[in-house]
């Protein structure tokens, strides 16, 4: 009987391949997007709508990976316009998510909306689809607060130190309950702080490489926090892994590198790989209120190891060339010198 149901686990998954990638034209979301073509799945994004027709990040994505994904503009506050996303798929990657701690100071609200309320929509309308095999939700390293302990691991206790934060914990333990109560076959992944290419500005490798590169002097907030950077192209994997793992449901993981790096130590590490030599001014605007700032944040990966053999691919350095490759090409696109939130 064992290995019947697992034959039918299996046939019942390539028949339904159909894919979901909420927040598909963001950062994460377009390159994971990119991959899970790539890798031969049928993908439906569910990206925000605008009138000028724009999809965000995917349009970064060659033309003829772009051809092969289904793109539905909506908005995950709209419950009836989630259910229709969700509707004939198999998969969900839930990406679609507010997440600029800065502006979540100033609209609160706004997060609460899209990354609570839109999680529950969504969570509601796999529920009545009926068909879901997997959800990999996505949450972030942000809700552990300045670590306890480190390096940190899924049982460290969450403090919410921002109204981004906060809105996260919410929507994490929102996917929990749906799981527990309902049933849902959903797995957690907790990836810590994700860089590369077509990353915003707001973010802080990519306000680095902009200054130095529009030739500038380097800008910035607090210089002490340490974090643990991981390579996009790492985090999109560790979302494709998660995914085909039955042990993960029920379950938060942690991604990362278990190696952190203070944003001082930062500036002086892609200053030497890019040869040049900057002066780093401290902006009060950009430092976060005492109490909300994360001192530190670097991961324990074991469960993920445990599970699905987890290893970054990436050292800090390979994947900081590749990125500085990419923003010195596509530098023209962004503002530089501009403080976005």
């Amino acid at each position: 009987m064992k290995i019947k149901g697992e034959l039918k686990r299996i046939l019942t998954r390539s028949i339904m391949a159909k894919v979901l990638v909420t927040g598909a034209g963001g950062f994460i979301g377009s390159h994971l997007t990119e991959e899970l073509v790539r890798q031969g799945e049928e993908v439906r994004a569910l990206v925000r709508y605008n009138s000028r027709d724009e999809r965000g990040l995917l349009e970064d994505l060659p033309k003829e990976v772009q051809n092969q994904i289904e793109v539905i503009p909506g908005d995950l506050k709209d419950p009836d316009g989630v259910k229709k996303a969700v509707r004939g798929c198999s998969k969900v990657f839930h990406l679609g998510a507010l997440i600029a701690i800065p502006y979540s100071y100033i609209h609160p609200f706004d997060f609460i909306q899209t990354n609570v309320v839109g999680t529950a929509h969504l969570l509601n309308a796999c529920l009545e689809e009926g068909s879901i095999q997997r959800i990999i939700y996505t949450s972030t390293s942000e809700v552990y607060g300045t670590a306890q302990y480190v390096p940190i691991d899924e049982k460290h206790p969450l403090q919410a130190q921002s109204p981004y934060s906060a809105s996260k914990i919410a929507a994490d333990k929102l996917v929990e309950s749906y799981y527990l109560s309902f049933g849902l076959p959903i797995a957690t992944l907790r990836p810590f702080n994700t860089f590369g290419p077509r990353q915003s500005l707001r973010a802080i490798i990519p306000t680095i490489l902009s200054q130095v590169i529009g030739d500038q002097k380097i800008r910035l907030g607090n210089t002490q926090p340490r974090r643990d950077f991981l390579y996009v192209k790492d985090t999109v994997r560790g979302f494709i892994e998660l995914e085909k793992c039955d042990e993960a449901i029920g379950k938060v993981v942690n991604i990362g590198t278990g190696k952190d790096i203070s944003i001082g130590e930062l500036v002086g590490k892609i200053l030497g790989l890019m040869e040049e030599e900057r002066e780093i001014e401290v902006e009060e605007r950009r430092i976060r209120p005492e109490k909300s700032e994360v001192v530190q944040l670097l991961s324990d990966t074991r469960l993920a190891e445990k599970l699905f053999g987890w290893a970054p691919k990436y050292t800090l350095e390979n994947g900081l060339r590749e990125t500085i490759g990419w923003y010195r090409e596509n530098l023209f696109r962004f503002k530089v010198g501009s403080y976005p939130l």
